[in-house]
């Protein structure tokens, strides 16, 4: 994976955790001799996944929590990181920019030419639910998916339900998340914290 996401694991554990957390994480991953990744280097996969053991290990959160805390978090992240017109630019509601998540993730391939996109599919009902068919070369990060949702409901005002439906984990063919979609309202300020412990 890009350090893209390797930075933004580390400023998510260093603005909920402190510096002191994240140095012992990054020594639990064997990680201790790496002063920071670049934002445009591709890592290992293995990087990431001793990240969030790590990070598991350290915080008493399960994988899953991690990783569907840190889709959440990568919204906002990728947002301050100077990627806040490709994401303007991908839709102005959920729907629209579920629609195009394929295509988002084209354009982001000009800065990232080794990147190994996932692929969605999207399909609408007609009572405010929507089913996304999600496909990775990667293994384990569904939760991540979950997270990522969650994310966009609050970037977009939008509160929602998120219930994986069918795991490539669990022997399914792909991965399946059916979304229910509620009116934008004040109450979106309420929304669920981030999963992640705060200390």
């Amino acid at each position: 994976m890009y350090g893209l996401v390797n930075r933004a694991i580390q400023q998510m554990v260093t603005t909920h955790h402190g510096e002191a957390v994240w140095q012992r994480i990054k020594e639990r991953a064997d990680l201790q001799d790496l002063d920071f990744f670049s934002t445009y280097q591709a890592y290992p996969d293995d990087v990431t996944h001793r990240l969030v053991a790590a990070g598991s290990a350290e915080l008493g959160l399960s994988g899953d929590q991690i990783m569907q805390a840190f889709g959440e978090y990568w919204i906002t992240y990728t947002a301050t990181e100077g990627y806040e017109q490709l994401l303007e630019s991908t839709g102005e509601s959920l729907p629209d920019f579920l629609n195009q998540l394929d295509n988002l993730h084209a354009r982001a391939a000009v800065s990232f030419p080794a990147l190994q996109p996932p692929s969605f599919r999207c399909v609408h009902s007609a009572d405010a639910s929507m089913q996304l068919e999600y496909r990775s070369k990667r293994q384990g990060l569904a939760p991540m998916v979950t997270g990522l949702l969650h994310g966009l409901g609050k970037r977009f005002e939008t509160p929602l339900e998120v219930k994986q439906m069918a795991s490539r984990d669990r022997g399914d063919a792909t991965d399946l998340f059916q979304i229910r979609l509620s009116p934008p309202s004040d109450s979106a300020a309420g929304l669920p914290d981030d999963g992640m412990k705060h200390e």
